[in-house]
């Protein structure tokens, strides 16, 4: 362990509350916690930017908040109201250490876990099971209802954090568990086929690039939308085709014309999206960054018998296969830049500009 350790001392970033980025401060002097008796400490080699950790910062899951994330993204929203401001509706204790993503290696373990698990490398599961259990869709968010990763040190439970062999450095790997987690959910509980044409938006961030190499993977077309000059990059990937963001998508495509979509945008152009799916289509939605407000003509969804799936609770198979996949070299990281954690006030900004592919890694220095 290095000097911070001896002192029970380490350096994270803290959030103090709903708003700017003025909310995130980075310490070096709190306390490394200890892990209880079915838990594990991890010395953190990596961590990522994700949009949730920004949405939960400015309020934006707030019912209160009707418009695109980037509009409070820097200054968080007036008209958030903290009391429904987190994912879950249940307000967060502050401060909190976000970080939903976490690569590391196990350094300690309570009194009731495995001592042989000190020295494994493990990625820690971001939507995780509640004390209950995976009953009734409850789940709990890493770095959001208990602190994360954007910090030296993070205790997590002990089957929340999985071993994973792998030659891939620790910021390719932290790349993985909440983009890539919530895409595989997504294209799990559609049930993609070979063979299907599955229609990605968002396509150029973290969960939507994830999500085309996770349907190539399903041996569907891919289908991506993303802005014009991202275009080569998102071929590059895999996609099949690629519509520049904005254009018609009924122009382009057709009505009736494919099977699925996997929607991570919402916003102005969403009433396109069910006339596109033919008669049983299925889509599905895990974020609304473009707004999360959408006309829609229920007609379209009853008389074309359209299924449609909200996707944030993740059965414990999904994390499980990913590592299969990370394993087996059946998905690619794409860290698009790292950051000092120090710097995450930068790598945010970063983050909310869009000019880049995949993820954004934070190093714990």
């Amino acid at each position: 362990m290095n000097n911070s350790s001896t002192t029970n001392l380490m350096c994270g970033v803290v959030l103090t509350g709903h708003g700017g980025l003025d909310k995130l401060e980075y310490k070096t002097d709190l306390p490394i916690p200890s892990p209880s008796s079915q838990e594990v400490l991890i010395r953190v080699g990596a961590s990522a930017v994700n949009n949730t950790d920004i949405n939960t910062r400015i309020g934006w899951y707030s019912k209160s908040v009707t418009s695109e994330t980037n509009t409070g993204a820097s200054a968080g929203f007036d008209s958030a109201n903290d009391d429904d401001a987190s994912w879950s509706g249940v307000p967060l204790t502050f401060p909190r250490i976000q970080g939903a993503d976490c690569c590391g290696e196990i350094i300690a373990v309570g009194s009731g876990v495995n001592p042989n698990r000190i020295g494994e490398r493990v990625l820690v599961r971001a939507l995780q099971s509640p004390l209950t259990g995976d009953a009734d869709f409850g789940c709990i968010t890493y770095g959001s209802e208990c602190d994360g990763g954007f910090s030296q040190y993070a205790t997590v439970r002990d089957d929340e954090a999985f071993t994973v062999e792998s030659p891939l450095t620790d910021a390719e790997l932290a790349s993985f568990p909440c983009a890539y987690s919530t895409a595989e959910n997504m294209i799990d509980r559609v049930n993609v086929r070979a063979g299907e044409t599955v229609v990605i938006t968002g396509a150029s961030g973290g969960v939507g690039s994830a999500a085309i190499q996770l349907v190539k993977r399903r041996q569907a077309n891919v289908i991506a939308i993303c802005s014009s000059d991202k275009r080569d990059q998102i071929k590059a990937i895999g996609a099949d085709q690629v519509i520049s963001r904005g254009t018609s998508l009924i122009d382009t495509l057709g009505a009736d014309s494919v099977d699925v979509v996997i929607d991570l945008v919402a916003g102005p152009q969403w009433p396109e999206l069910p006339d596109i799916l033919r008669r049983g289509g299925r889509y599905t939605v895990a974020g609304a960054i473009a707004g999360p407000i959408v006309d829609m003509d229920v007609r379209t969804l009853y008389l074309k018998d359209l299924s449609f799936f909200g996707c944030t609770y993740q059965p414990r198979h999904v994390f499980e296969n990913l590592i299969k996949y990370i394993e087996h070299g059946e998905i690619n990281p794409l860290v698009s830049k790292t950051f000092a954690l120090k710097d995450i006030g930068v790598a945010q900004r970063t983050f909310m500009e869009k000019k880049f592919i995949g993820k954004l890694v934070l190093l714990p220095k």
